[in-house]
């Protein structure tokens, strides 16, 4: 049973309908005391990263997610917003994160005279950085769906798993023991999104 984190933030729903899809049990809940007994855990998120830990403090989930992750040490899957708030600040707010990975969340810069826009939207190659149950090697690329104007920069490198370019090249995911994240929406992302779910669902 996975249990997807609801705190208001995330399109929770979509990531339930593609587990569903996969064959794997899931539920979604902002009750603390679920949360205590829960065997792996997804951080959806869409939206502002102030926002995202108000309201995961006043839920009186930021707590109950830190004994989890940190001390039990079960496995928990950060997507977009939901990884950003794992790291230890963002530019786009004041409030500090979860600070669960050596990071910061930093928005994207691009030359103004470049084609480029943000924020970073629609599909992207992406590349793996080192070996991972999350990712399983395939012939072809790897391509995932991007929606975001902030990206993470990992202050250790080793951290980082996914690397995707919008100008330069950015975290599009990290590992750092049972911690991970992806920049970008599995459940939007098809056959690769419902490949790196499954991975999640059955290797940890």
């Amino acid at each position: 049973m996975i249990t997807i984190i609801d705190y208001g933030m995330g399109n929770s729903g979509s990531i339930k309908n593609m587990l569903r899809k996969l064959g794997v049990a899931s539920q979604i809940t902002s009750d603390p005391k679920v949360i205590e007994e829960a065997g792996k855990l997804i951080l959806p998120g869409v939206g502002a990263f102030d926002a995202g830990m108000a309201n995961l403090r006043e839920r009186g989930l930021a707590a109950v997610l830190d004994q989890r992750v940190k001390a039990d040490r079960v496995p928990i899957l950060g997507i977009c917003l939901g990884m950003q708030l794992m790291t230890r600040r963002s530019e786009e707010g004041g409030l500090p994160g979860l600070g669960w990975i050596d990071a910061e969340a930093r928005r994207f810069s691009v030359p103004p005279d470049s084609r480029l826009k943000v924020p970073h939207m629609g599909w992207t190659q992406v590349s793996a950085c080192k070996e991972s149950k999350l990712v399983t090697p395939a012939d072809e690329k790897l391509r995932y769906y991007f929606v975001h104007s902030y990206f993470v920069d990992c202050a250790d490198k080793v951290d980082v798993l996914l690397t995707a370019s919008h100008g330069y090249e950015f975290a599009a995911g990290f590992e750092c023991g049972n911690i991970m994240g992806v920049q970008f929406h599995p459940e939007k992302s098809h056959k690769f999104g419902m490949k790196l779910l499954q991975n999640f669902a059955l290797r940890y």
